[in-house]
């Protein structure tokens, strides 16, 4: 599988993840992210033995877009230290459909997981295991149908981007778990990890990344 990188250096390892690929191992048993960026180090760097790669962050299986991953224990420390601190920038594209009533707004919701059915709903604040969850988004242009967002993540809670928007009636394009009553089955989601940014963990440089969504529809709209 072909898995373009972004950056790379001794600490760190930024790619794009592909579509339809989970990040790591998971029931599924098909090929993850994970296992084929290190068995990919193995053989280029001709390594014997077990590869290391820290996860810091994930991305839904159905989404693609940069990630970054660590190359040694000291770097996961940094890099999770970091986003822990929300000082790990953020940004994802995202096809809706529907046009927003406000042009750019901050979206507060508190989130529940059905772990068993892997399911998030919107909930009130006192509900028991709640989660706040806070994005801001803005309009970069619309269709009559379609309008295409830019997405800052304020917390990294499962599903969040596609449980807010469709709880504001702007369900993403293609997304069949939160917008089954708009999308048809066979649809991409159309949500993209557009930009990471960030201080690298060792060098203290700034690191700012990007990667664009394909050239197909419904993100060739614009």
């Amino acid at each position: 599988m072909n898995i373009p990188i972004i950056f790379e250096d001794n600490h760190l390892l930024l790619v794009e993840k592909p579509v339809n690929i989970p990040v790591q191992g998971d029931t599924s048993g098909d090929a993850d992210l994970l296992t084929l960026l290190k068995e990919d180090i193995k053989v280029r760097y001709q390594k014997p033995g077990n590869v290391y790669l820290g996860l810091v962050h994930r991305l839904d299986r159905p989404v693609g877009g940069v990630m970054v991953f660590a190359k040694t224990s000291k770097a996961a420390s940094r890099l999770s230290d970091i986003l822990r601190k929300k000082e790990l920038e953020r940004t994802y594209l995202a096809v809706v459909r529907g046009v927003p009533q406000k042009k750019k707004a901050v979206l507060e919701h508190y989130l529940f997981k059905d772990t068993k059915k892997n399911k998030v709903s919107t909930v009130s604040a006192n509900h028991t295991n709640a989660k706040k969850a806070v994005l801001e988004y803005e309009t970069i242009s619309s269709t009559e149908q379609l309008s295409l967002l830019s997405i800052r993540l304020h917390t990294g809670r499962s599903h969040q981007i596609r449980v807010q928007l469709s709880a504001i009636g702007l369900p993403l394009y293609g997304d069949q778990k939160y917008g089954q009553q708009v999308n048809r089955p066979g649809q991409q989601i159309s949500l993209w990890a557009h930009e990471l940014e960030f201080i690298h963990p060792t060098t203290k440089e700034v690191i700012k990344v990007q990667s664009q969504p394909p050239n197909e529809y419904p993100w060739n709209l614009w």
